[in-house]
């Protein structure tokens, strides 16, 4: 071959690569574009849907906290509202927790198992005792929260349901759970981004079974996260 056919044969070989590069950079470039209208994009909720619930719950600021009283407005902890003979947290450790060993002679007390944290992501031995407190049973929707957002008005008998409710409740990472103590979803979310689709929308559930109001950062915050997942369902309450 010539010197002159080699260096035409280089030429298009090389037109060739940058050519495929180009179409490459252009897929790229599409994907990348579509992918970020797909973030910012106001997602629609479905019906059935977390997002499609959180469109119909009121908005309005929080109430005062003047007033509230833990014990006082929404009972002890724990109490057995099913009338099942345990306590809710038990029914809750029974719920959440995997490998579960019942205390001696005991059919509800918990004595040990393994969480699946869905707050941080981590597995968690349980093993009751001086170490209880590394699983906790949170309310996802605070009672304090709750009690900004309605509960100030209700009869006490509605204030111990919430409180006992398997709906509003989820055994978490003790200090995960103290770290969120009484915020809304604009001020905590669960360090697992995996489960702040699913954390939101049990917020939204409980908001909605009990009449409860978002407070307009709560309300964008909740939106903000369910954008990325807009057919995430409302899940149902506790039969």
């Amino acid at each position: 071959m010539s010197a002159t056919a080699k260096k035409s044969s280089q030429a298009r070989k090389t037109l060739q690569l940058v050519l495929i590069a180009v179409a490459a950079l252009v897929l790229a470039g599409n994907f990348i574009i579509k992918s970020l209208g797909d973030d910012v994009a106001p997602a629609e909720g479905a019906e059935g849907s977390a997002l499609s619930a959180l469109d119909s719950l009121t908005v309005r600021e929080a109430a005062t906290k003047d007033g509230y009283d833990r014990e006082a407005d929404f009972g002890s902890a724990w109490q057995d509202t099913d009338d099942n003979g345990c306590d809710t947290r038990n029914d809750m450790l029974q719920r959440d927790l995997e490998d579960i060993k019942f205390s001696t002679g005991d059919a509800c007390e918990v004595a040990s198992g393994t969480l699946n944290d869905p707050y941080t992501g981590e597995t968690i031995a349980f093993e009751r005792g001086e170490n209880s407190g590394d699983v906790q049973i949170d309310h996802v929707v605070a009672l304090m929260n709750a009690w900004t957002t309605g509960a100030a008005d209700w009869d006490k008998e509605k204030r111990v349901a919430i409180a006992n409710d398997p709906l509003n409740l989820v055994a978490s990472d003790g200090p995960a759970n103290m770290g969120k103590g009484a915020k809304d979803a604009s001020e905590w979310l669960p360090d697992n981004q995996a489960y702040r689709c699913e954390y939101v929308a049990r917020q939204i559930a409980v908001k909605t079974e009990y009449g409860l109001w978002v407070t307009p950062a709560e309300h964008d915050a909740m939106e903000d996260v369910l954008t990325s997942c807009p057919a995430e369902p409302l899940p149902l309450p506790t039969p």
